[in-house]
Order: structure tokens, then C-alpha cells, then sequence
């Protein structure tokens, strides 16, 4: 594929994706402190429903919430469905655009796993699918009756998840997988549950029949769901960028902490704006995780692990018939670059190679051919601001390189 279309590709999809999970996590936290506000009102019966005054805009609006439906609709709804389905669809794409289709840079790490890209890809769809219907099936079991046992066993699901993808794909690959099976999760909630149980309530009332009150507690509970996974799953679709977060043999660890932290920072809004109280317990406990997730994280850095009293990290093997850059690109790169890409850097201030990319050894070089490319050659982003001061003739041997096949 072409570097410049591959590199707009990415960009725009990635685009769609923020716009569209913007408008499906605002209306999401819009819902939930709805709901926490709704007040009774004369006529809803108690019980069954509320009322909530807004200011927004200049103007003001009455919302009003019936549990069992109203007894009579508009010919017009709003569906709140398409920022969901939006979300997944943009999301997914973006996977199969950056971790399938590059899959040997992003996805494949031969030093945990030497996967066929076939076979890793049928293992990261795998998992998508897979987390989805154990997820389903926990809630359509006995445990949706207990909300402590299910989040409990959830939780413990999740973190497996994560462990198990960590011992196929990369780092990076691993957390981006867990994430994008979290979001499965999420977007399946909608698509199956959610709105098919919206529309047989108004199935039942234009046929005149009272329509099953379980099917608005079904819709509720996954929404809440929802809700409660959405901070997790922003931080582990972020977490590419921070290679902190997955170049650890602990990543997973670092996944379920953030998973608590996130759906205690949630608890604490959820309960705050049903004007329960303000449990700022919530905060210290969330703090705590993240604290711990930044000292597992610590255990990726050579110096983090200098300071833990910690082994070094096993040098990087590759096999005999690996690839390499030839001798003079590897010279450049490694005169240029390795400063900062290597496996104990030693720029001021960097800890960990940027993105977890390591180009100090000749196969790890000619592993991230495409990537010098796009970043020395086509674009002059690296070394940034060419703080190495790479020449012009250093780059046009790069480009030699790297576009030869």
C-alpha cells in the first residue's frame, strides 16, 4: 500500500472514530445524569418515571422519563443507536487498517508469538467475538440478579482476556485487542439488546397490550453496563501511544487496575448527581490504581527497573534468517535515532523508546523499514526538529533503502 495513502487512511479513519465515540460517550454520561435527576411529577405515577428541568443554550427544557412507556406516542422519536453503531464500525476499520493490514510491524511480535498474519488476525476477530458472547451469556444467566457476583466475575474475565492476548500479540496489540473487545461489548449492548427491546415495548403498545417492564430493566442494566466500561476503554484505545502501558510483562495487571479506577471515577458521578452524596472514597481508591499501574509500568524502563532493584529485560533475539538493514543504513539509523529507540535510551528525559520502537539493532531496523519511511524520508518528522542533525544524503540513502523491495 502506498505510505502517504496508508498514513491518510489511518488519519481520517481515526478522525471518524473520536467524532463518532465523542457523540455516543457524551450521550451515554447525558443519560446516566438524567436519569440520576429525574424528580416525580403528578403525572407519572411513583415509581414509574420522573421529570428533569434543563437550562441549555438560552433556553429551557422539561425531560420526561416513563419506566413502563407512555400511553400514548409520537409519530417521531429520537433513537439514540447510530453514535453506537458508528463508533464500532469506524473502530473496527481502524483495526483492520492499522493492526491487520500492518499486521508484522503492529500486531505480530515474533518474540512472543511468530504468528502466519492470517492466523493473528483470525485470533484478534476471534476474541472480539469471543468476548462478547461469554459477556452476553453471563448477563442472560442468573448473575444479572446479582450485581456484585457478575461485575466480580466480568472483571476477572476481562483481565483473563487481556493476559491471553498479551501471550499472542505485541504489547500494543494486546491492549488495543482487549480495549476493542470491551468496546464489542459495549456496542453489542445496543445492537441486541437495547434496541430490540425498545422496539417490541412499542410493538406492544400499538398493538394495545401492556409491554413487559423486564425488557426496560434489561436495556437499563446493559446501559449502565455501558457506562461503567467507557473511561477503561478510552484509556487502553489511548494506550498505543504510551508504550509505558503495554511494553510490561504486567500489562494486564495495568488493565484491571485502570478498570477499577475508571468504573469508580463513574460510581462517584453516577451516585453524586442522584444527590446520594459525594463518595470521595472513590477518588482516593482510583488513585491508588493508577499509582500501581504507574509502578508496574516502571518494571518496561531500564532505569524504572534500576530503581525497583530489578534483573535486566532479557536482550531482543531474533532469528538467524531475520531480516537486516544493510550495514550503511544501520549506521544512520543507529547514529541518528538509536538515542532515543533503543532499549535503554539516553536522550534527557526519555525513559522508554517512543512508541516502544527500538532501532539500535540491524533486524530491528529493517523491522521498521515502513515506519523510517513515512517518518525520515517522506515526511522529515524524525529525528524531531532533527535534533541529530541527519543530512540530506543520509536521507537519500534511506530512501534508496527503504524503497527497494
Amino acid at each position: 500500500m502506498d505510505p502517504i495513502f496508508a498514513e491518510w487512511g489511518g488519519l481520517l479513519l481515526r478522525w471518524v472514530h473520536v467524532i463518532t465515540g465523542i457523540a455516543w460517550i457524551g450521550s451515554s454520561f447525558y443519560f446516566m445524569h438524567l436519569d440520576a435527576s429525574l424528580k416525580a411529577i403528578p403525572e407519572i405515577p411513583v415509581g414509574k418515571g420522573g421529570a428533569a428541568w434543563e437550562v441549555h443554550g438560552g433556553g429551557f427544557y422539561e425531560v420526561k422519563k416513563y419506566l413502563e412507556a407512555p400511553v400514548h406516542l409520537p409519530k417521531e422519536m429520537i433513537w439514540h443507536k447510530w453514535q453506537s453503531y458508528s463508533t464500532w464500525i469506524s473502530g473496527f476499520f481502524l483495526l483492520v487498517w492499522v493492526y491487520y493490514a500492518g499486521a508484522d510491524l503492529y500486531l505480530i511480535d515474533p518474540q512472543v508469538l511468530d504468528l502466519p498474519r492470517l492466523a493473528a488476525v483470525a485470533i484478534g476477530m476471534g476474541g472480539l467475538a469471543t468476548g462478547w458472547l461469554v459477556y452476553d451469556g453471563l448477563c442472560r444467566s442468573r448473575l444479572i440478579k446479582h450485581e456484585v457476583a457478575l461485575a466480580t466475575i466480568g472483571f476477572a474475565f476481562i483481565v483473563f482476556m487481556a493476559w491471553c492476548f498479551q501471550h499472542v500479540f505485541s504489547g500494543r496489540g494486546a491492549l488495543i485487542h482487549t480495549g476493542a473487545m470491551m468496546a464489542t461489548m459495549m456496542s453489542g449492548n445496543v445492537f441486541f439488546t437495547i434496541i430490540p427491546n425498545q422496539r417490541k415495548i412499542i410493538a406492544e403498545l400499538l398493538a394495545g397490550r401492556t409491554p413487559d417492564p423486564s425488557l426496560g430493566k434489561q436495556a437499563k442494566a446493559r446501559s449502565t453496563h455501558n457506562n461503567y466500561l467507557t473511561l477503561p476503554v478510552l484509556f487502553l484505545m489511548l494506550s498505543s501511544h504510551n508504550p509505558l502501558t503495554y511494553s510490561t510483562p504486567y500489562a494486564y495487571v495495568i488493565v484491571g487496575l485502570v478498570l477499577i479506577a475508571g468504573a469508580l471515577v463513574r460510581h462517584y458521578y453516577n451516585v453524586s448527581h442522584a444527590g446520594l452524596g459525594h463518595p470521595l472514597w472513590t477518588w482516593a481508591v482510583a488513585a491508588v490504581c493508577i499509582w500501581l499501574a504507574l509502578w508496574i509500568s516502571s518494571a518496561s524502563s531500564p532505569i524504572g527497573r534500576e530503581r525497583l532493584g530489578l534483573k535486566p529485560l532479557p536482550e531482543v533475539k531474533f532469528a538467524v534468517s531475520a531480516p537486516k538493514a544493510p550495514a550503511h543504513v544501520a549506521d544512520i539509523v543507529m547514529g541518528r535515532c538509536s538515542m532515543c529507540h533503543a532499549t535503554e535510551p539516553v536522550w534527557p528525559g526519555i525513559g522508554i523508546a517512543p512508541k516502544g520502537v527500538l532501532l539500535d539493532t540491524p533486524e530491528m531496523i529493517a523491522r521498521n523499514k515502513e515506519a523510517i519511511r513515512m517518518q525520515t524520508v517522506i515526511t522529515h518528522a524524525m529525528p524531531p526538529n532533527n535534533l541529530t542533525e541527519m543530512t540530506r544524503e543520509e536521507r537519500r540513502k534511506l530512501a534508496e533503502w527503504s524503497e527497494s523491495r
